[in-house]
């Protein structure tokens, strides 16, 4: 009795902290700040993060308020310790010049499963020759 009871405690531990395993996603920055440029120059930056976490990280999906900013995201899971990255690239042609701050929603397997990361600038109209 005492050996199942044994077992039975042994198997409960290990499914508890397998229970508790999780990604956890840590991004180096939240924001960059691109500068001053002309509106027919996009403005790409990458975004770097950790799985912090002692599962592999998958992100599931990368999204912008706006067409004008567009994601791009490291498509294979990411092992505890290891990086990953998300690009963005902002194309502002036609919008209205002036400082902007568009927001970037990353949805992944992680314990924190939705994180904010900025992309921000000014943005300057073209000059007319």
């Amino acid at each position: 009795m005492k050996k199942i009871l044994l077992l039975a405690a042994m198997a409960f531990t290990a499914f508890a902290q397998d229970a508790m395993a999780q990604a956890a996603i840590k991004f180096d920055k939240e924001t960059i700040n691109v500068g001053s440029f002309t509106e027919d120059k996009p403005q790409t930056c990458t975004f770097e993060f950790t799985n912090t976490g002692n599962k592999p990280l998958v992100i599931q999906q990368a999204f912008s308020s706006c067409g004008c900013t567009v994601p791009k995201y490291t498509e294979e899971p990411i092992a505890p310790g290891q990086k990953g990255k998300v690009t963005v690239t902002y194309n502002g042609k036609g919008k209205t010049p002036g400082k902007f701050k568009k927001p970037i929603t990353v949805r992944s397997n992680a314990t924190n499963s939705m994180v904010r990361i900025f992309i921000e600038g000014t943005m300057t109209g073209n000059k007319k020759q």
